[in-house]
């Protein structure tokens, strides 16, 4: 809502500066473009004594183009300048969840793996050496650093 306030601000100080400026160059070109008396001059060489002072020409106006301008463009750079700041809070809350969901998902593996853990040290508990699965897990487990570690693998890849 802010932004389109901002924009049809930048709409009618364009239109309400442009209006003038047509009118102006209208004023000025009908006042040039009036007709002119046809007087003879006198030749150069005679000149009277005094000259009536021509009267006052209208000086033309220089329109503050500049000022209008840097009015727009202050106007044009605030509103870029929220869009950005926008963007960057967007990016960064963006940034944000997908920071929260990686750290959820990291929690959930842990429990997971906790319960696995559990549920492994259980395994080992029932598992008797001396069966043809004990006796196949001992030869599982030689791999792995302990024989936790190497039930929950086994576990896991049962799942």
């Amino acid at each position: 809502m802010n932004y389109q306030l901002k924009i049809l601000a930048i709409a009618i100080i364009k239109s309400k500066t442009m209006d003038s400026i047509d009118k102006l160059l209208a004023q000025l070109k009908a006042e040039y473009e009036e007709p002119k008396p046809t007087q003879q001059q006198p030749p150069d060489f005679v000149k009277p004594a005094q000259q009536p002072s021509q009267p006052d020409m209208v000086k033309p106006i220089i329109i503050s183009q500049p000022k209008s301008r840097s009015i727009i463009d202050n106007i044009l750079a605030e509103v870029k300048a929220d869009v950005e700041a926008q963007a960057a809070a967007e990016e960064l809350r963006r940034q944000q969840e997908l920071e929260q969901e990686r750290l959820r998902q990291e929690k959930i593996k842990a429990q997971q793996l906790a319960a696995l853990g559990k549920q492994a040290k259980e395994w080992l508990e029932k598992l008797d050496p001396f069966s043809p699965e004990g006796l196949w897990f001992e030869r599982f487990a030689e791999g792995y650093p302990s024989k936790l570690e190497a039930a929950i693998e086994y576990l896991q890849s049962n799942q």
